[in-house]
């Protein structure tokens, strides 16, 4: 098990649920203080069953997360359509690979901007998922794909 500051500093000091930075001097009994969540999302190849990762988050994400299925939000700053939902869509090419179209977008340039968005998202949310996007156009729009392995 990793401390506090491993995790943190490995994450960068951001919550793995809402994105937004975690102070790492706040208390730990604060809502908004650092927490280790260890069974965010599930490795790919692990014999026997997913083990979890550890993440940062605040307290009250962690919390929230525990009554919940967790929500990773897609940025409300994107121009995207039939966003799919992020931690399904993590733990399905976590377990089998593969690609899945994950948005539609009605230009490519909101398209590559939310290819930029979701890889760096993904680079703190699942770390260990080896993962690249592609912007295909159809059908007068631009689907964004997501591929792992």
């Amino acid at each position: 098990m990793s401390t506090l500051d491993e995790v943190g500093t490995r994450d960068g000091w951001r919550c793995w649920l809402c994105d937004e930075p975690v102070d790492p001097d706040a208390s730990v009994n604060s809502d908004r203080g650092p927490s280790v969540d260890g069974g965010a999302v599930a490795k790919k190849g692990k014999k026997g069953g997913a083990s979890g990762v550890e993440r940062l988050a605040h307290r009250a994400c962690n919390t929230r997360k525990g009554a919940v299925t967790p929500v990773v939000a897609w940025s409300p700053d994107l121009f995207v359509v039939d966003p799919a939902p992020i931690v399904a869509t993590v733990e399905r090419l976590s377990r089998k690979g593969g690609r899945e179209v994950v948005a539609r977008c009605p230009s490519r340039s909101d398209a590559d901007a939310a290819s930029a968005w979701l890889l760096d998202r993904l680079s703190r949310f699942a770390p260990d998922l080896d993962v690249t996007t592609s912007v295909d156009a159809g059908g007068g729009q631009f689907l964004l794909v997501l591929r792992a392995g």
